[in-house]
């Protein structure tokens, strides 16, 4: 087969994988999102394409989108009148399909050796469950995931516009503040493998700078205009709100990061990956540890800044793909497919045979886990802020902790509406105080709220002080040992 019929079977399983998961989701109650964040990034997409505002609610410019250009590139969907689903999950199987082909172009750079299992590595990464999941969750995980890999097959191959690198690197900052980190193997990529000795390296080191500065500036200076901030509110709001996580130690934190890629097939490739870094140090190849290095610290900083696990390690996935084809080559490379005694042979072919049928068995698993997380938010976050838009008043001040679906279904044509935002989104005040019920309530009483919009265990004392008035009584949160998100009238005490 061609190198174009190849790049074409890839993408075609990766539609196909994108495909299951959808159709899981409205076999098991409807298609959605798995995320109530990813209908923040619809709040901001419709009101951009139909208001020409940056606003959460409408006539308010805030920074809860921590990644703008995803919002733009949903806006269009609004434009086409295609959102918020075609649209988005058609981004969702075009940034999978593209993550795949760059997996297969990685392999040439990894394991030229085994040039065979190209194609095989870009179908990995097609049926990774993890991958798979962030393609349909309407997030900009795998938007982030694709340009690193981007960079690192770039890096790999020796490709020397640096310059376009540095704003390819930038850009990936527009997609998420992570994406700062891709200047670290930039840098060290530089030192390692570019032409004219030092001289040539600080060359290169500044066309990596001035490709980057434009895009880097306008980032920084759009927070500030914004919000007062050189960084969007999410940064601060989340690292405030999982502080205490940061109290157990260190490595404590890492380990738990890293085994979040170690679910599914990623278990059966930790040896490879452990092969794949010897066999690069006892042959001095350095330019390709450069992705592995990248990939270990990017889960180091979610260990020291932002210790979350939850929602299938969404933070970490971009990370996912390079350990995976780390893990994939080692396998590759040093597995007895071939060798004389039958005993070896057998555990070869046993290895890649039990990578394959994981990892088969968790995409039809994760299949099942995406259907169930869509159904959670579509009973509690979605029927709730429905329930908000036909039963309270067009004015007034309301307080909720989770405000996608509540700003999209509730607030779309509420200038009038106010919102207090108790994950500090697009309320940051709050951020000093996040987790300090006694002070929100404060806050509550000072800006006169009229409702609280929560899960009540996540504010118990908030919710004891307030008078019912709704709940969801979805069965999903309840069977997950969770409660149902609750609407309280809130009489302010000034």
């Amino acid at each position: 087969m061609s190198s174009r019929g190849q790049v074409a079977l890839i993408s075609v399983v990766a539609v196909l994988s994108l495909g299951v998961y959808l159709a899981t989701s409205a076999a098991v109650l409807r298609v959605g999102f798995p995320l109530d964040d990813a209908w923040i990034h619809q709040v901001y997409a419709r009101n951009l394409a139909w208001r020409g505002e940056w606003a959460f609610v409408p006539g308010q410019v805030s920074a809860g989108s921590t990644a703008p250009l995803w919002s733009v590139l949903l806006a269009a969907g609004y434009v086409l009148r295609l959102g918020p689903y075609v649209w988005t999950f058609a981004l969702g199987g075009l940034m999978l399909a593209g993550l795949a082909c760059l997996g297969y172009l990685m392999w040439e750079t990894l394991c030229p050796e085994r040039q065979h299992w190209a194609v095989s590595a870009g179908v990995f990464l097609a049926l990774e469950w993890h991958l798979a999941w962030a393609a349909v969750s309407g997030m900009e995980t795998l938007a982030l995931a694709g340009l690193a890999l981007l960079v690192m097959v770039w890096l790999g191959r020796g490709w020397q516009r640096w310059w376009l690198l540095g704003l390819v690197i930038a850009i990936a900052l527009w997609i998420r503040p992570d994406g700062l980190t891709l200047f670290g193997p930039a840098a060290l990529a530089i030192a390692i493998a570019a032409q004219g000795g030092w001289r040539g390296r600080w060359r290169a080191w500044a066309e990596l700078a001035v490709g980057a500065a434009l895009p880097l500036g306008l980032y920084l200076l759009f927070n500030r205009a914004l919000a007062g901030a050189w960084w969007p509110n999410t940064f601060y709001a989340k690292q405030a709100e999982y502080a205490l996580l940061r109290e157990a130690p260190f490595w404590r934190r890492f380990v738990a990061e890293a085994s979040l890629p170690l679910v599914g097939a990623g278990a059966l490739l930790l040896p490879g990956m452990f092969l794949a870094l010897g066999r690069a140090v006892q042959r001095r190849q350095w330019l390709p540890l450069v992705g592995l290095l990248w990939s270990l610290g990017y889960l180091g900083l979610y260990a020291w800044r932002l210790p979350v696990t939850y929602q299938h390690g969404r933070y970490v996935i971009p990370a996912m793909p390079v350990l995976f084809l780390w893990g994939l080559a080692g396998m590759a490379q040093t597995a007895p497919f071939a060798a004389p005694q039958m005993w070896r042979r057998v555990v070869g072919k046993g290895w890649l045979a039990s990578v394959a049928l994981t990892l088969l068995a968790f995409w039809l698993v994760g299949a099942r886990v995406y259907a169930r997380d869509v159904a959670l938010i579509e009973t509690e976050m979605v029927a709730t802020a429905q329930w908000v838009n036909a039963n309270l008043p067009q004015e007034g001040v309301i307080a909720a902790h989770d405000i996608g679906a509540l700003g999209y279904f509730a607030f779309g044509d509420r200038s009038e509406q106010r919102l207090l935002d108790l994950a500090g989104l697009v309320s940051p005040e709050v951020v000093p105080f996040i987790r300090d019920e006694q002070r929100l309530q404060a806050y509550l009483d000072a800006h006169c709220a009229e409702y609280l919009v929560t899960f009540p265990d996540w504010y118990p004392y908030l919710a004891s002080r307030g008078h019912l008035v709704y709940t969801s009584g979805g069965a999903i949160s309840p069977l997950l040992g969770g409660t149902n998100m609750a609407v309280y009238r809130w009489n302010c005490q000034r």
